[in-house]
């Protein structure tokens, strides 16, 4: 096991420990933080995740792991590692459970003022029109023939059905809808779980949130993502449900005896992978890419339903009520990305999981009202603390394959969390702050108190300093709707 002595700063938030460390590590394995985040990654087994994930074959320069970083199922979650299409492997650990787990940004024209009045009943209406819940059901009922369409299509789907608009898509990642998708290799046990949840929030870590805009770091940036201070803003953070889950499940126990037949030796069991050019990686990315569109389907949706609760709350009280999308990004994906590696551009499988892309000014990656100052990055802290607004920059294509953190990753499980926090009681304490709660129970609340994680702004602080992602905005929660 790495001890912290094994490992060289080689800059201010980063740590780097040699390839030679371990005869079986293809490249080294960098870690970014400060001093106290990084001590805390020796708590668990994050350190030993990111070597194991050094070791897969085809991986480029670094195994990587963001300041949000834990524990997770094969890669550690924050970790980032691009792998070479020809050589490279493909790993559901390497993408994770809740594929496309991710965030979208709403913008309003309010102020803080104008909805005070009216923020208990609009949070009771954001419950009514956004379920959540474990296992809860969603807005939308589809056929297996529709849910087909929808995990091809994505926010295509819904743009059809009245459910989108044209700048929805237009300022989500990929536009909402990841190539590549293929039905035919999701299993029915995944279709039948996805089939009822679309438009679902569910439970965990995922929330919707009324925030405020409480800082202003970089003006021109907020002016061009249509941000100011005092600005009511909106947060949906979730993922791709059941569906994606199964999905994950599956290719878990169906990749098992595809690394013995391909001669892939691996220290841990949970990076189970195959080729990427393989069929059976081919048919992993096919139903990875269709949970990735349902995901992006399913917070469209709920964008919907945020809607709604305005227009019902706010109409004929407000001046203006409409809510326009910032942007919305994913996390926990394998996409096919440009990049350079030592001076050659190479076309390479980047796996984020629990990482948040970060593409520079000028990228066409990212939206073209936004290509002067770069993509928005959206940072969601945990229930009660603040969330961030950053910016994607030139200094992340060239240190972490244009990756930066996408949380503040937790420091407790979910069970200690439980043990140490009364949900009753923590609830008691937001109201007491002026948050306005709602929530399927108790125990979910404890599970998810702001205890049991990092604290984003130093997390965020650590990325902004190293130059992988820079400030926009601080968002201060003004209401918290949990599952």
């Amino acid at each position: 096991m790495a001890q912290k002595s094994d490992f060289q700063r080689v800059g201010k938030y980063i740590w780097e420990l040699s390839k030679d460390f371990r005869d079986d590590m293809r490249v080294p394995a960098r870690m970014f933080g400060d001093v106290e985040l990084f001590d805390a990654a020796f708590r668990d087994r994050t350190v030993g995740q990111l070597i194991n994930t050094a070791t897969l074959p085809g991986i480029v320069k670094y195994a990587m792991a963001m300041p949000d970083f834990h524990q997770g199922y094969g890669f550690p979650i924050g970790g980032v590692a691009a792998m070479r299409v020809d050589t490279g492997v493909i790993s559901p650990g390497g993408v994770g459970y809740d594929i496309n787990c991710g965030v979208r940004l709403l913008g309003t024209y309010l102020e803080q003022e104008e909805i005070a009045p009216y923020l208990w009943d609009l949070t009771a209406a954001l419950y009514r029109a956004c379920p959540s819940g474990v296992g809860g059901k969603g807005r939308v009922r589809v056929s297996e023939r529709e849910l087909n369409e929808l995990v091809t299509q994505g926010a295509k789907w819904a743009q059809k059905r009245g459910l989108a608009r044209q700048e929805d898509l237009a300022h989500t990642e990929e536009q909402g809808c990841l190539a590549g998708a293929d039905p035919s290799q999701v299993s029915a046990r995944a279709k039948e779980r996805g089939r009822p949840q679309v438009g679902s929030l569910g439970a965990g870590n995922h929330f919707l949130e009324i925030d405020v805009v409480e800082e202003v770091y970089d003006p021109e940036a907020a002016e061009v993502f249509g941000l100011w201070k005092g600005q009511v803003v909106v947060q949906i953070h979730c993922g791709s449900r059941g569906f994606g889950h199964q999905v994950c499940d599956d290719y878990v126990r169906k990749l098992q005896p595809v690394v013995e037949k391909y001669g892939i030796q691996l220290p841990d069991r949970e990076l189970v992978c195959a080729p990427i050019n393989s069929p059976e990686g081919r048919a992993y990315y096919g139903a990875m890419a269709c949970a990735v569109n349902y995901a992006f389907v399913n917070r469209q949706v709920l964008v919907t339903g945020v809607r709604e609760a305005f227009e019902q709350v706010l109409a004929g009280k407000v001046k203006d009520l409409d809510l326009f999308q910032v942007y919305g990004v994913t996390h926990n994906i394998a996409k096919f990305e440009e990049h350079e590696v030592d001076g050659k551009r190479m076309k390479l499988c980047i796996h984020r999981k629990g990482a948040t892309r970060a593409f520079p000014p000028g990228h066409q990656g990212v939206p073209e009202d936004y290509r002067d100052v770069g993509q928005p990055v959206l940072v969601p802290g945990s229930m009660g603390t603040a969330s961030y607004v950053l910016v994607g920059t030139q200094k992340a294509m060239e240190l972490t394959f244009g990756s930066t953190c996408h949380g503040a990753g937790r420091v407790m499980s979910r069970r200690e969390a439980r043990k140490q926090v009364q949900g009753s009681e923590l609830r008691k304490k937001l109201e007491r702050q002026g948050i306005v709660v709602r929530a399927g129970s108790n125990k979910g609340l404890a599970e998810e108190a702001p205890a049991a994680y990092k604290d984003v702004s130093r997390v965020v602080e650590v990325v902004h300093g190293v130059g992988i992602a820079r400030k926009v905005t601080r968002l201060r929660p003004l209401a918290v709707i949990k599952g």
